[in-house]
């Protein structure tokens, strides 16, 4: 094979990349993946629809104590925000503040909480990253509704 094909190839390939369409599928992709990944951890946190269960609150005062907040207000503030803020990501509305919020979150995680869990937390930072400087993409509620900060 001559240079001239994988050339052509590379640059068919380059402006794929580059098209808008693909994009927004990655952002679409970044946003399931990391919803995904705060649901499923704010549902363990609750019974029912929204209950906090004695195991989440003695979680946050035992495994997950943070220091100057208190651990029932922790346990409170930790599962709204994973619980909105994942359906805000899945949904596409208000992508670049949800994903902000829960970056912060995966900040105190691994700052005050799971220190040695830096490459699960790099993974999640590496899927929230994109929507925080490109927002929801063309597949999202924000675009839908012209929001300038999607």
């Amino acid at each position: 094979m001559t240079s001239a094909p994988i050339r052509a190839l590379f640059q068919r390939l380059s402006a794929l990349a580059a098209d808008p369409v693909v994009d927004s599928l990655l952002l679409l992709v970044n946003r399931a993946a990391i919803a995904g990944v705060f649901f499923l951890s704010a549902r363990t946190k609750v019974t029912g629809i929204f209950t906090l269960t004695d195991a989440t609150f003695e979680l946050f005062r035992t495994d997950y104590a943070l220091p100057l907040i208190p651990p029932v207000a922790a346990a409170w503030m930790a599962t709204i925000m994973e619980h909105t803020g994942s359906i805000l990501l899945a949904l596409g509305l208000g992508t670049r503040f949800a994903a902000l919020a829960l970056l912060g979150m995966t900040a105190v995680i691994e700052i005050f909480v799971y220190p040695d869990a830096w490459p699960t937390h790099l993974s999640w930072a590496g899927l929230m990253l994109p929507l925080i400087l490109k927002g929801g993409g063309r597949f999202s509620l924000d675009a839908l509704v012209g929001r300038r900060f999607a």
